[in-house]
């Protein structure tokens, strides 16, 4: 045994770290507390499982399913899918959703990281703290309370916004809404919705950086925009594509904030603005199933196509 060891063995003998006590316990005990923390984790991943199955996995079978049926239940080939692309409603909806998406993402992607590198950049704890929980309170509104809240927001004659609407020209809350302005505005609503927790998951994976990284960096003379250029971007490159396809998956079934906007503008906004708005009327207004799950079922497939290079690009599930 070189002294270095013998050293750190009298140190750990007596503080009485936890490495010494787990060799001095026996195999058996060792094995016992494990199989027990493994069967109370099989405990905990049941339940989700089981949802997951019932109302995920599923019912997407089912959809899948039932798309490729006629009215009659006989098989129909690919006529369900031909049908809806079809329709003259369908590529302005996959534009609308198209363009929000793009905003949103963006927007999501380059914001919430730089504020997260900004909260985590603060010195004082207490004011860190009390910035995220201010970021994370509109999360807190359910998706119909926040747009009713942005109802008033977008209305110039009684928002408290009202000077930066009319500076853009807006007037009234018919031209705040006009069909030319929705994706940013939809983008704008669920940013202010969802940006707050990704923020308090941006900085919990920037406090995960080894402080010994960045003192390193400190010391070879890198300054703060150097540090997060070329230390924490490429640190937080998993979590920015964990972000990039949860937000993806989410965005993409846009239904609330476009129909609850329609209802308020009394239509200016279309009701088939976006695909699952469309995939609702097929459903509920034609009773015509089938081609409901056909468009939900082209929107799966494109989300898992983004998700996938998106999956890839950010190396999400690569080993460290």
């Amino acid at each position: 045994m070189t002294t270095s060891s013998a050293q750190q063995s009298l140190t750990d003998a007596a503080a009485g770290s936890p490495r010494e006590s787990q060799r001095r316990r026996p195999a058996s005990n060792r094995r016992t507390v494990t199989g027990r923390w493994s069967r109370v984790s099989y405990f905990f991943v049941f339940g989700y499982t089981l949802l997951a199955l019932a109302f995920g996995v599923l019912p997407t079978l089912y959809a899948v399913f039932i798309a490729f049926l006629d009215g009659d239940g006989r098989f129909a080939g690919i006529a369900n899918f031909t049908r809806v692309v079809g329709d003259f409603r369908f590529w302005p909806a996959v534009l609308h959703v198209g363009a929000f998406l793009l905003v949103w993402l963006v927007a999501l992607l380059v914001l919430v990281t730089l504020l997260a590198l900004l909260v985590h950049g603060i010195g004082r704890r207490w004011l860190s703290s009390s910035i995220r929980f201010v970021y994370y309170i509109p999360g807190a509104l359910a998706g119909a309370s926040s747009v009713v809240l942005w109802l008033f927001v977008l209305n110039p004659s009684v928002s408290p916004v009202s000077a930066v609407l009319r500076a853009f020209g807006f007037e009234t809350f018919v031209q705040t809404v006009s069909p030319g302005n929705l994706p940013v505005v939809f983008a704008i609503i669920a940013f202010w919705t969802g940006a707050g927790g990704w923020i308090v998951v941006m900085y919990g994976a920037l406090n995960s950086i080894p402080n010994e990284v960045l003192e390193a960096a400190r010391m070879d003379g890198a300054g703060v925009v150097r540090t997060a250029l070329h230390i924490q971007l490429p640190m937080l490159r998993k979590w920015i594509s964990y972000m990039a396809v949860m937000s993806l998956a989410g965005g993409a079934q846009l239904f609330v904030e476009p129909r609850v906007l329609s209802q308020a503008s009394h239509a200016v906004v279309p009701s088939d603005w976006s695909l699952n708005q469309l995939t609702y009327l097929y459903a509920f207004k034609q009773q015509d199933l089938n081609g409901s799950s056909a468009i939900a079922v082209i929107l799966l497939v494109v989300s898992l196509g983004l998700s996938t290079f998106f999956v890839i690009r950010g190396g999400l599930f690569e080993r460290d």
